[in-house]
């Protein structure tokens, strides 16, 4: 995934596990974010979710060949999003795009709300590192579009346009 960045913008520091934890209410076994390795406010993030042969999902999906369910994939690419939103909120509100009203974010919380275009490529497994990135393309005041992708290896595993709603 390509993703436009302007002069304007600047590309933020790491964010670590601990520091993911401050800004989204997911925990374990739910949180499938471990890194953000970039993140341009108001446009754009890559982070990436170590798969460990661990994960409780392995356990019955499937057992002979273990493969991480698409639909958790998918949250993955959505926690990726959502982090680079509210991030956008908290640290770089003064950035905030034209005519998007950041009174009605004080909770802070961003819902799953649909997803297009949904297809996954190709399967992960067991140590893998999944690469996720995520890129706004329709900023709003109760609903958000970014488009996402997810990558093994540099070959896609799976992409959708997600709508993230408060």
């Amino acid at each position: 995934m390509t993703f436009r960045t302007d002069k304007t913008c600047h590309m933020s520091a790491i964010y670590t596990s601990e520091q993911i934890a401050t800004y989204m209410p997911h925990r374990y076994p739910f949180r499938l974010v471990d890194r953000v390795t970039s993140l341009t406010p108001w446009k754009a993030v890559t982070a990436y979710k170590n798969v460990t042969v661990n994960e409780e999902f392995f356990l019955g999906h499937f057992p002979e060949r273990p493969v991480m369910p698409g639909v958790l994939i998918l949250e993955a690419m959505a926690q990726a999003a959502l982090l680079m939103l509210v991030i956008s909120f908290r640290e770089h509100a003064s950035e905030c795009p034209e005519g998007v009203s950041l009174s009605r974010t004080e909770s802070g919380i961003f819902y799953l709300a649909s997803c297009d275009k949904v297809k996954f490529r190709r399967p992960v497994t067991p140590g893998d590192r999944l690469d996720l990135a995520a890129e706004l393309t329709r900023p709003g005041g109760n609903a958000w579009k970014v488009r996402a992708e997810a990558t093994v290896d540099g070959n896609k595993a799976a992409e959708a346009q997600i709508l993230a709603a408060l």
